[in-house]
């Protein structure tokens, strides 16, 4: 019978006849979960993130935690009327009541300086300059719930319809109204059409990023109002409870991260919506919202604790 006899091959000349393809992502395996990120965000995010400094607000149901400047930030609870002002340090330097006596669905700060709020019993959307109270959007037919300030000084918010069949996303020049998302270019909505928290933000490629509850999803949306993905979880072995998206806030590297407040984590993605790690290392309780201040630290609002923990993930 004939017989075969194999001829050694060389693997570089193998490369020069046909050539060789790299993988742009590499995965890795960490504490009992897969994460795939890219080899740029791996020099960017450290393996073990570590709480900075541990601030008390004093509230039960803390909400939202918005930065300032300086490492001031302002945050509101669900169950106050009361804005509140705190350092790093952890005084309380301002306090602002809503014009309603109502707990505030949401606050943001325009132009690095003026805190924004919106008032789901009024339906408005109010700044506060100088200690007034200033009215800039009502609404009618739709209650506004969450809102963000860009860079660019527009406001977007999102809203519900009063009977919480429809949401939809609307930016504003000051009152005016300019840029309204609803529909995906099928003519299907793009959001959940319930009352539940829809927490936005936009990074700096001027994507619209929003965390919508209802839908147990996170959206992100071009500037032009074109769909460009939707991120629904990650698989773990570690978070057993179905991925519920609450606060949502982006880095300078365009990495959005949010938070999954009943398996008390935060997500990591990238700009394209590839997970690339989760933050469950920093003794988290239910996280809920969240902000990232000039050199991309995170600011988390621990819903029941009422603690706000600046927490360092990035070189």
């Amino acid at each position: 019978m004939p017989t075969f006899s194999p001829t050694n091959i060389n693997r570089e000349q193998t490369y020069k006849l046909f050539g060789s393809l790299t993988s742009i992502f590499g995965t890795i395996q960490k504490e009992g979960y897969r994460r795939k990120k890219s080899k740029s965000a791996a020099k960017e995010l450290l393996e073990e993130p570590r709480v900075l400094a541990t601030i008390n607000t004093g509230y039960r149901l803390l909400c939202n935690v918005t930065f300032l400047s300086k490492g001031d930030f302002w945050t509101s609870a669900a169950c106050s009327d009361l804005i509140k002002c705190f350092n790093i340090e952890g005084s309380l330097k301002k306090t602002f009541r809503t014009k309603s006596r109502e707990c505030p669905g949401d606050i943001s700060v325009a132009n690095g300086l003026d805190l924004m709020y919106c008032d789901l019993i009024t339906k408005t959307v109010n700044k506060v300059k100088d200690e007034e109270i200033e009215e800039v959007i009502r609404l009618q037919g739709w209650i506004p719930l969450n809102l963000c300030a860009t860079t660019s000084g527009d406001l977007l918010v999102t809203m519900y319809s009063d009977d919480k069949t429809q949401s939809k996303v609307v930016r504003y020049s000051g009152s005016t109204e300019k840029q309204t998302i609803q529909f995906d270019d099928e003519g299907k909505p793009l959001y959940s059409g319930n009352g539940r928290c829809k927490y936005i933000c936009v990074n700096r490629k001027l994507d619209i990023c929003m965390a919508d509850l209802g839908a147990g999803a996170v959206v992100v949306i071009s500037q032009a109002g074109k769909l460009k993905f939707r991120y629904t979880g990650h698989h773990s072995t570690t978070k057993k409870l179905p991925f519920e998206p609450w606060g949502i806030t982006t880095d300078s590297q365009c990495q959005i991260l949010i938070s999954d407040k009943e398996n008390h984590c935060i997500h990591i993605l990238d700009q394209d919506g590839q997970f690339l790690r989760f933050i469950d290392n920093c003794d988290l309780k239910d996280p809920h919202g969240l902000c990232i201040d000039k050199k991309d630290n995170l600011f988390v609002a621990e819903y029941f604790s009422g603690n706000v923990k600046k927490i360092k993930y990035a070189k």
